[in-house]
């Protein structure tokens, strides 16, 4: 398609449902892509930070909420219309290709790898079907023989951190994060299943495919009323993963416990201590920080070691301290 069929429109006059693409190389945005479609006012605010003095949009991808007028109308194109949501499979097959391309550098693959997992979880989260759930536990699976296997790539894997806080990017970093810990603790130990546990970290936010997306996407602080509805997540995303038979009990335990705290003072349950599987635990930290070092709508991020020392000066009751100090080690391996 050439830059004829597109229209070019100032920043002000974006809207929701607009098809953008930008003239921006990929590194240059916080974006996924460099052609999508506007689902939020976030990423309006997004790609009006960019700076550009115009922004181009292709019509005939555009779907413009009811009452906004398209830029322009076209037929649709020769492949046809999107597949409704229920109908869309998660892409995995690039995802398991870099995984197993013995020519990429290690810093290329790492950033290949996060970029189709990303993607693989977006996916996912928009159409949590059965089918798509297996094809997911199978790519997460092989991205788990990688980071058992590749130490130099998980070297660069931890060297990224996240532009934003959507829920399929934290998912991603939550997932290489804590995959990276259990190998870390776990080591040789034959009794603890990777593959089953990598899936479970992937997914320990799936539960928020139940909640009101407005309170997922607010720009700002949740109200007390939306925290209270934002703190079910754990247990629908446990009740989902058991009603559907996907993941293994020890697994689908990771997205129950995964805000539980040491202390007591987490949720649902208010366990405390030993009364939070262990896995439950590693996730818990992983989550934190992948938290604080990503761009929120009310916070900006921090650095790693900032994030670090506010876990440890602020938060240590939180955490089971020896896995915590595990963690940080993992930076300081890589540093």
């Amino acid at each position: 398609m050439g830059n004829a069929d597109f229209q070019v429109v100032d920043p002000g006059e974006l809207k929701l449902g607009m098809y953008v693409v930008l003239p921006l190389s990929w590194h240059e945005h916080p974006f996924l892509k460099n052609h999508f479609l506007i689902e939020s006012e976030t990423d309006i605010q997004k790609i009006r930070g960019l700076g550009l003095k115009s922004i181009p949009i292709d019509p005939a991808r555009s779907r413009l909420v009811q009452g906004q007028t398209a830029p322009a109308e076209k037929p649709p194109t020769a492949s046809g219309p999107e597949p409704p949501a229920a109908a869309r499979k998660v892409a995995t097959e690039d995802l398991i290709a870099v995984i197993h391309d013995g020519s990429l550098p290690p810093a290329e693959k790492s950033v290949l790898v996060r970029q189709h997992s990303i993607t693989m979880m977006k996916g996912l989260l928009e159409s949590p079907t059965v089918q798509n759930m297996k094809e997911t536990q199978k790519a997460i699976s092989e991205v788990v023989s990688l980071i058992l296997t590749d130490d130099e790539t998980l070297h660069y894997l931890l060297d990224i951190t996240s532009h934003d806080y959507y829920t399929y990017t934290h998912s991603v970093s939550v997932g290489v994060l804590s995959i990276a810990l259990a190998k870390a603790l776990f080591k040789d130990a034959t009794n603890h299943d990777m593959r089953a546990l990598g899936v479970g970290f992937f997914l320990h936010d799936v539960g928020k495919v139940s909640i009101n997306p407005a309170i997922i996407t607010k720009p700002g602080r949740l109200t007390d009323a939306e925290m209270q509805e934002m703190r079910r997540h754990p247990s629908l995303g446990y009740k989902l993963l058991h009603e559907t038979k996907q993941l293994t009990e020890e697994s689908r335990i990771i997205v129950l416990q995964h805000h539980e705290r040491v202390d007591g003072k987490g949720y649902p349950k208010g366990l405390r201590g030993g009364e939070i599987h262990v896995y439950g635990r590693i996730c818990s930290i992983a989550d934190v920080y992948d938290a604080l070092t990503s761009d929120r709508p009310y916070r900006k991020k921090l650095p790693p070691v900032e994030a670090l020392k506010i876990m440890h000066d602020e938060m240590i009751d939180h955490f089971q301290k020896d896995l915590f100090m595990e963690f940080i080690k993992m930076f300081k391996k890589k540093a």
